[in-house]
This record gives structure tokens, sequence and C-alpha cells, in this order.
């Protein structure tokens, strides 16, 4: 029984070779370098990965500081996904509230989520809620126009069958209009996951924080410590790996049908 196929492992081959590469062009800048406040070298960044239960400069590990940042995205994105999920399938439905909520969506849309954070402190402080805030702003745009999207991009054929066949408008919506807009939904999703990453690790750099992947790349930089900076990169970088990969798994998994007449 093969589990990898003979492509998957040539792809992951090519990824891996430009990862050593990259890893083998920084270690020699920083041997001719010679300079930790620059370019610090491979080995010093992976003494700190490997020791991911260890304090980091007298704080929290960086397990602890990973999971603190965690919790706040997937939190912030569990609000935004449980707002903009509903509306989107709204606006998609309506054209009429659609025609109310496109202009404000669109002037929104566009504006940087970190914009947002001397409203964020001014309501609710520095701490946990301005930052959940900051995320779900960030998170909210990509699922509601992939919704919108979703459901717009139904096709009308699906919609005038299921009524050849008496279906009333709520059954219409729970089992064409709904199961259609789903692969768009799902991919507003993964966007936003990551969008949502980006946003805590920026919020999480502001005067107040006192744990999280952005604040210790933060704190480490007022250190000089650039290796626990390089460390903490590479943490965002696996965990947003590991979460878009979770997200195309079950696309393949679930939508594999997608794109099929």
């Amino acid at each position: 029984m093969v589990l990898i196929s003979r492509p998957a492992l040539r792809d992951c081959g090519k990824g891996l070779f430009l990862i050593v590469l990259l890893l083998a062009v920084w270690e020699a800048a920083a041997l001719v370098i010679q300079n930790n406040y620059i370019l610090p070298q491979i080995g010093d960044i992976f003494a700190v990965l490997f020791q991911p239960a260890a304090p980091v400069l007298g704080g929290p590990s960086m397990i602890e500081n990973a999971t603190v940042s965690l919790r706040e995205v997937l939190t912030g994105f569990g609000c935004a996904a449980l707002l903009a999920i509903p509306l989107g399938l709204v606006i998609g439905s309506s054209r009429e509230v659609g025609t109310y909520l496109n202009p404000a969506i669109q002037i929104l849309r566009p504006v940087p989520p970190i914009a947002w954070m001397p409203f964020a402190i001014a309501w609710f402080g520095i701490g946990f809620h301005s930052i959940l805030f900051i995320i779900a702003m960030g998170a909210f745009f990509p699922i509601l126009i992939n919704t919108v999207d979703g459901v717009q991009g139904v096709r009308r054929s699906w919609v005038e069958v299921a009524g050849m066949f008496h279906a009333t408008t709520f059954e219409r919506f729970r089992t064409v209009i709904l199961p259609g807009a789903l692969p768009m939904i799902w991919t507003g999703l993964r966007v936003s996951f990551g969008v949502a990453w980006m946003c805590v690790v920026a919020a999480e750099m502001l005067p107040g924080t006192t744990a999280g992947l952005g604040f210790l790349i933060m704190y480490a930089y007022n250190l000089g410590q650039l290796q626990v900076i390089g460390a903490g990169m590479i943490v965002i970088g696996l965990i947003g790996l590991f979460a878009d990969t979770l997200f195309r798994a079950g696309q393949e998994r679930f939508f594999s049908w997608q794109g099929r007449d």
C-alpha cells in the first residue's frame, strides 16, 4: 500500500532542497559577518528551537508563547466566522441587503487590521480583548467575501431543478445553495486563518502585552537576541504551514467534487 505518491515525494524533495539551500546561505553569511547582533548563526537559532519547554529570556517558554498566540487566534477567528458566515449567506441570497451593505463593506475591507488598534485600545483597553478585536477584524472580511461569492456562484440551474421538485425556499437554501457555497466558504476560512495569524503577531508586539510569539519577538529585539527572533519566526511559519495543510486536506477530503460537472 502506497501512502505517499511519487509525485508528492518529488515535490516534497524540491521544497526541502530550497529550505536546505536557504539555511546554507544564511549560515555562510553569518560566518562571514561574525556578528550575532546582525545575523545569528543557524546553530544558535536551533538551540532555542530544540528547547521548546525551557524559559526563553527569563520568561515563558516557546510552547507557552505559542499556546497564548494560538488561543488568541482561534478565539478571534471563531468570532469572525460566527459573524461573517451568516451575514455572507444573507448578503449573497438577497440582492437588496447587498445593495445596502456592500458600500460599507468595500470601504472597511481595505483598512489594515492593525489600523484599528487605537480604537481597540480605547474601547477594550490593553490586553486580550483588544488583540481579539484586531484578529477578528482581520479574519472577518476574507470569510465574508468568500461566503457571498460562494452563494452567488451557485448555478441557477441547480436552484431551478430544486424548484421543479416543489422545494420550499428554505429547502432550496439547505439542500442546494448552502452545499454549493461551502467550497468557497472553506477557502475563505483558509485565507482568513492566515490573516488572523499575521494579525496576532503584529498585535502582540504593541506595549502592554506579556506573552505570545509577537511579544517574544519584540522583547528579544529590545534585548538584541536575534537568535530568539529567528526561532520565533520559524515557529510562526511552522504553525501557519501546519494549519494550511489541515485546511488543504479538508478541502481535498470534503470538496473534491468542486469543479466537476
